[in-house]
């Protein structure tokens, strides 16, 4: 199992690596049984430029669950919302 684990942290490493030798701007989507959180990441992989998850106070008066269909298509827009104003 330990095997399987190392080339999955390998393969990751290496798609990371590449990402930030192109210098490309990346989504990443964390969602765990409660919450759903979204980053926009700068392409050296230093800076976070954008932000949103279900535990910020608004979205936790407007949702009744974090971790649904509905909540993330709230926090979609949210990022997409954050990420324009960023510019990009």
């Amino acid at each position: 199992m330990d095997d399987k684990r190392q080339a999955r942290l390998r393969r990751a490493r290496q798609t990371r690596a590449r990402i930030a030798g192109i210098g490309t701007v990346r989504l990443t989507v964390y969602r765990s049984n409660c919450h759903i959180y979204a980053q926009v990441i700068e392409g050296s992989g230093e800076k976070v430029l954008a932000s949103a998850s279900t535990t910020e106070p608004e979205m936790r008066q407007a949702l009744k669950n974090g971790g649904n269909i509905k909540a993330a298509a709230e926090i979609g827009k949210r990022i997409a919302e954050r990420a324009r104003q960023v510019g990009i």
